[in-house]
């Protein structure tokens, strides 16, 4: 039986923002698998990072698919921006989605993949009625806002119970992972069952961060 490899998803969050096209051009010319870009208001986390004009810059050069993390408090605002810009994944947060059903099919229909982040303190069984409707749900493995933070080790278990709801129904909803994720944690959060890691720090920090998405990559489980 053939193993399932990790899918890697580096974090534009934590790159060099005065060298931004050599880090773009750097993900394309490495082994990962998408872009994760995290959007956020000052509002629903507290930070800003960038908007939609950095998205614009890089969208000509980025060759990977784009898996976008709205962080914002009204992120049906922009599904229409979103797809425009080709956007292959919008991922929005169940917090913040009073009508998430509704929100998922909007995505949808925008030509997107639909996916629900999260936050540390959400029980998955909450996604119990829209699961199946679902692309992806990213699991924060931090509390959102600010990288370089610290993986809190109870998401392990919160990934096992995901991947127990999506393999009971034979869903293929994939489980992704954002926070405090390296080499260690990554091949904990793997074998628990996710699917995808979004590395930030790990990466960009790394004296070879393509060394550091291989590493990431080669993670695997039966």
């Amino acid at each position: 039986m053939s193993k399932k490899q990790a899918i890697v998803s580096p974090s534009l969050l934590s790159a060099n923002f005065l060298r931004l096209e050599e880090d773009v051009r750097l993900i394309n010319q490495s082994e990962a698998d998408w872009l994760h870009i995290d959007v956020m208001d000052g509002v629903f986390v507290p930070n800003i990072s960038f908007g939609f004009p950095i998205l614009e810059a890089i969208r000509p050069i980025i060759e990977k698919p784009l898996d976008v993390h709205l962080m914002i408090v009204e992120p049906m605002k922009f599904v229409r921006e979103l797809a425009a810009l080709k956007v292959d994944t919008m991922n929005v947060h169940y917090e913040v989605s009073p009508h998430l059903h509704r929100s998922i099919g909007a995505i949808k229909d925008a030509g997107m993949k639909a996916a629900v982040t999260l936050n540390p303190h959400v029980p998955v069984e909450l996604l119990v009625d829209v699961l199946a409707d679902l692309d992806m749900v990213l699991l924060m493995s931090v509390n959102p806002g600010f990288g370089g933070q610290k993986f809190i080790p109870q998401t392990i278990d919160k990934v096992q119970r995901l991947r127990r709801m999506i393999d009971e129904r034979g869903l293929s909803t994939l489980i992704e992972v954002d926070g405090g994720v390296n080499v260690s944690t990554g091949a904990a959060l793997v074998e628990a069952g996710a699917d995808v890691l979004v590395a930030g720090s790990y990466v960009f920090s790394h004296e070879d961060p393509k060394a550091a998405i291989r590493s990431l990559k080669a993670l695997s489980r039966p």
